[in-house]
């Protein structure tokens, strides 16, 4: 999963424009939704079309949006289950 949680933190910082934090510094287990990033409710949206554009893994109720976007190892682990084809 630990390549899975690298390429997520790139596209985030892409996709969100977070031009002032490297991958090096993405803490994997800070909150991302109501956390230091300032992330709010249009940049998740953004990051459920990504999830469901680039992993073909839909998040279809706010209850599971925010239980998985509550951190990007929790969003790694949702992907790497529930990505079509995997073998979880």
């Amino acid at each position: 999963m630990n390549t899975l949680t690298e390429e997520l933190k790139v596209k985030i910082i892409d996709i969100l424009n977070l031009s002032d934090l490297s991958p090096e510094n993405f803490d994997e287990n800070d909150r991302l939704v109501g956390g230091s990033l300032g992330i709010d409710s249009i940049d998740v949206l953004e990051m459920v079309v990504m999830v469901e554009k680039d992993y073909g893994v839909v998040i279809n109720s706010q209850e599971v949006g925010e239980k998985i976007f509550s951190s990007l190892a929790s969003l790694a682990e949702y992907i790497k289950e529930n990505t079509p084809g995997s073998q979880s």
